[in-house]
């Protein structure tokens, strides 16, 4: 009898990750995460650009991609808002903990702050490929824009790449320590 409930189990879980219907659990997850994400990207830009100044030649960079974020939390936002979701209860450490990382690679120079934001981006980009995976049927409108925010965080890598990130002191070390640290809070805000 065990064998059967097993294999019960095991259909259930298969049909909800790949069927057509979400989780409530998972979709709020995604949901809180995705906000709470794309706020501490936009303060990582933040602090950036408090370093560098909008008129700069990167600090014009680091805008165009922190308008970009600006839209990302818009739209979750509203997420929030129509499907009733939490927001995580630790933005406020997202806040301070963004504007500090991002001001403080930018202290060490343009190359650290586009190795922070290859770091950030590469973990999102990654973040958002599962989340795709993790959606039903019935979030197929969801699905389509985080993949479109998804090829913006990736556009944000490779501008990364493009400005010489690679060439940051300890580039390997800082960018291994941002990306885990990406990972922690995206596992700490899908729960709190």
């Amino acid at each position: 009898m065990a064998k059967k409930k097993t294999s019960k189990k095991i259909k259930r879980k298969s049909r909800s990750s790949s069927g057509s219907t979400t989780d409530r659990r998972i979709l709020e997850e995604i949901i809180r995460v995705d906000h709470a994400g794309e706020y501490g990207a936009a303060r990582i830009y933040d602090g950036q650009l408090a370093v560098f100044g909008k008129d700069s030649k990167i600090g014009k960079t680091i805008q165009h991609m922190a308008e970009q974020e600006l839209k990302h939390i818009e739209t979750f936002e509203k997420l929030i808002v129509t499907n009733r979701v939490r927001p995580t209860a630790l933005l406020p450490l997202w806040n301070i903990g963004g504007f500090v990382l991002g001001a403080s690679t930018a202290l060490l120079g343009k190359k650290a702050a586009m190795a922070c934001t290859v770091a950030v981006e590469s973990v999102i980009g990654q973040h958002y490929e599962q989340q795709t995976k993790e959606l039903g049927d019935d979030q197929a409108k969801l699905r389509i824009t985080i993949k479109k925010f998804q090829k913006d965080e990736l556009e944000h890598h490779d501008i990364g790449l493009k400005h010489d990130a690679e060439g940051a002191l300890g580039y390997n070390l800082l960018t291994k320590v941002i990306a885990a640290g990406c990972k922690a809070a995206i596992v700490i805000s899908k729960k709190i």
